[in-house]
């Protein structure tokens, strides 16, 4: 393992506690935070890149390739069904116990991710999110939040079972960021 790789991995680890202490509505965490090492980001990659096909989305591609070059992932899944019980309205419905009614009801289909979710729950998501890539930033490891490793990460059950929305982290550190200059794809 070369230093670069040692140091993304110890970064890796770093983010993942940045997430799991980064603020979350009324003091609850609804997070589900998985490192993969370089070995398995290969595994994420080829189901991204099938996803990519089954459902003919383009970007699935080349993010795909962009995480099976990555030295390690983070994947940031939330549990987005867990209401805050703050009956804001946020999410759509009047009361929490109208949203929980609601999203009883609906079940995993063709969309990526499962919905509905609690508007607060999302927050804390991003929030995470945030705080990880920004200690990424700090120790400068090329980073690229993506919304397409989650659905993978999802898929693959990398998650806790009960996560309806996840995003991947990859990560890397080579002389030129492998996240920039990326064909386009649709």
């Amino acid at each position: 393992m070369t230093p670069e790789e040692r140091g993304v991995a110890a970064v890796a680890d770093l983010m993942a506690v940045a997430a799991r202490t980064a603020p979350k509505g009324k003091g609850v965490d609804t997070l589900s935070i998985v490192v993969l090492a370089k070995k398995d980001t290969k595994k994420l990659a080829a189901r991204l890149d099938r996803l990519g096909e089954e459902r003919e989305i383009g970007f699935f591609h080349r993010d795909a390739k962009n995480i099976a070059a990555s030295d390690a992932c983070v994947i940031i899944g939330c549990r987005g069904r867990e209401t805050a019980g703050v009956n804001c309205g946020a999410c759509g419905y009047a009361t929490c116990a109208d949203f929980t009614a609601a999203a009883g009801k609906r079940k995993r289909g063709s969309t990526p991710f499962a919905g509905p979710n609690c508007a607060v729950r999302m927050a804390d998501h991003g929030i995470a999110v945030g705080s990880a890539v920004k200690t990424a930033q700090i120790h400068n490891v090329d980073n690229r939040v993506m919304y397409s490793g989650g659905v993978a990460a999802l898929d693959l059950g990398l998650c806790d079972k009960a996560c309806t929305v996840a995003y991947a982290i990859p990560l890397s550190a080579t002389g030129k960021s492998i996240f920039f200059d990326r064909p386009s794809a649709h």
